[in-house]
């Protein structure tokens, strides 16, 4: 490739605009660390405003970063996670003649030749690439999920101002150690932009939910896919919001169903999606969803999802040394006393909807965004205890665990649904066994070509 080529000069323009808004977050750095040191007060709205200003000409994988960090509600102070939301939205499409040049790159010079039509305006467009519809000559309709260019060093670039804000945050507040939080993104990031393995992803998904009639996920189509260009079968529907005001039943129907997508897959087979905003599923007319998008998938060992349970008795039948266990098992480390009853307020409130056998809605929300105000007053309990204990390592697989709950959760509230949760999810672990599980989970992965995580 030669100096002249596009994808160069995007390279050198993005070097150049990193190095300037490295500079900015350096000068906001120092602001930072002056109020904790000098005591020179600041206006933390203000200053996370400005942050997040300094990273938002990035868009690209920063917004898929942003969308993660805002439902990890340990992960950065309330005011920084609000801010890190709006990098979520308004994702530049690329134009008619990017996206000819980019499929003649994936599919060869006669690549309209495959197609009977291809939607010249993308249907959507997200962090890392964009979909167009399209028909094959068979008369399928397809989604054509096309990755922009140049997004490996995209992530690495972005990434580097990911550790810059946590470096920042750290020597702020040490009650939450972040080490293993970047390293759960990076290693998601960098799994999103690999279509192979999300067409694995894909396939596993239909293998799982194949029993569940009222849960729909796409078919891959092979010869059209590489690893930068995933086409699957369309799969028609209304976005979530559609329903928001519609009859109660309704409404519970679609969170019963979106409750079996999520959580079937786990407690069967220990595999969860963990990305569930409102962009990755929509609604038929008969309330069954689709579930779309199979890039952050996360595949738990049999024991992991044997803690999560663990965790849910030992809150019922106040068994401190069971939840102990729990935590252990998840990979918390060196836990004093006041940390385990801090983390166990936490629990509560995660595990509250399925501890109370009664129809009720699954919570509420401070500010839009679930659980943010209960992990406001554990994080300042934690950080109490820093100055004595040092911080809590968040396990990486707890990262993926407790984000997908609380997306899910912030789902229900939108639809406002009202279900006996207890029972719900009663009735799914009623045969969990970690034997099984290992059984069920390895024929799975072994059909569709993966491997745990």
């Amino acid at each position: 490739m030669n100096d002249t080529s596009p994808d160069k000069n995007t390279w050198v323009s993005r070097a150049t605009r990193y190095s300037r808004v490295s500079g900015k977050m350096a000068g906001l750095g120092a602001k930072l660390l002056g109020e904790k040191y000098l005591g020179i007060k600041i206006e933390r709205e203000d200053h996370a405003r400005k942050m997040m200003e300094a990273l938002g000409s990035l868009k690209g994988p920063m917004m898929k970063i942003g969308q993660i960090l805002s439902t990890i509600p340990e992960a950065l102070p309330p005011e920084y996670a609000r801010e890190l939301q709006q990098l979520q939205s308004d994702a530049p499409s690329m134009g008619w003649l990017f996206v000819k040049r980019r499929m003649k790159a994936e599919l060869g010079a006669d690549w309209q030749d495959k197609f009977k039509a291809f939607d010249q305006e993308a249907s959507a467009a997200a962090s890392l690439g964009q979909v167009h519809k399209a028909m094959l000559h068979d008369g399928r309709d397809v989604a054509c999920k096309l990755q922009y260019p140049d997004m490996q060093s995209a992530i690495q670039s972005d990434l580097s101002q990911l550790k810059m804000i946590f470096s920042i945050y750290k020597h702020y507040d040490q009650s939450i150690e972040t080490g293993h939080i970047y390293e759960e993104l990076a290693a998601r990031l960098y799994e999103e932009l690999d279509y192979e393995r999300e067409a694995k992803h894909q396939s596993l998904y239909n293998y799982m939910l194949k029993e569940e009639h009222n849960v729909h996920v796409s078919n891959v189509v092979p010869e059209l896919s590489t690893s930068r260009l995933l086409t699957t079968t369309w799969l028609e529907g209304k976005k979530i919001l559609t329903y928001k005001d519609a009859p109660q039943e309704v409404r519970n129907d679609i969170a019963m169903n979106m409750f079996r997508a999520w959580y079937v897959p786990l407690y069967y087979y220990g595999v969860i999606h963990g990305d569930p905003h409102l962009g990755n599923y929509t609604v038929r007319d008969d309330h069954s969803i689709n579930l779309l998008d199979f890039g952050c998938v996360r595949v738990f060992p049999p024991h992991f999802v044997g803690g999560v349970i663990d965790l849910y008795h030992a809150l019922m039948e106040e068994d401190r040394e069971k939840a102990v266990h729990a935590y252990e098992t998840w990979g918390f480390k060196g836990l004093t006393n006041e940390q385990i009853d801090t983390l166990n307020i936490w629990a509560a409130f995660l595990y509250g909807p399925i501890m109370d056998d009664r129809v009720r809605p699954i919570g509420h929300a401070e500010g839009a965004v679930y659980g943010r105000e209960t992990a406001g007053k554990v994080h300042l309990k934690l950080k109490e205890l820093s100055r004595a204990n040092g911080g809590i390592k968040v396990p990486r697989e707890f990262v993926f665990m407790d984000r997908a709950a609380l997306g899910l959760g912030s789902v229900f509230i939108h639809l406002k649904a009202e279900i006996n949760w207890y029972r719900v999810f009663n009735e799914m672990i009623e045969s969990y066994s970690v034997e099984t599980m290992t059984a069920t989970q390895s024929q799975a992965l072994k059909k569709c070509g993966l491997h745990i995580s």
